[in-house]
């Protein structure tokens, strides 16, 4: 089977949560990697086996470094919620 894998970044502006952690972890920008694997289909089709968050935050100088798996729906609704809270504050 064919992986593809996705390295992106994702920013919060202010401290988060999210069920996969056991604690709140500091505004700043992440590293999110996403691994999908080829379906076999008639067409091209991809199905998402694995999205990782690196902690800390990259601009956070540690020598601890961990990856956790994440829900993927569960981070959107998370920087969601923060770009919310951004703009009301700023409003």
């Amino acid at each position: 089977m064919t992986v593809r894998t996705t390295d992106t970044k994702v920013t919060f502006r202010q401290p988060f949560m999210l069920s996969a952690f056991d604690t709140r972890q500091p505004a700043g920008t992440y590293r999110l990697v996403i691994d999908e694997e080829e379906i076999g289909l008639s067409f091209l089709a991809y199905r998402r086996t694995a999205t990782m968050l690196h902690i800390p935050a990259i601009s956070i100088k540690s020598s601890r470094h961990q990856v956790v798996e994440v829900d993927l729906e569960e981070l959107a609704a998370a920087l969601d919620a923060d770009a919310l809270t951004c703009r009301t504050v700023k409003e």
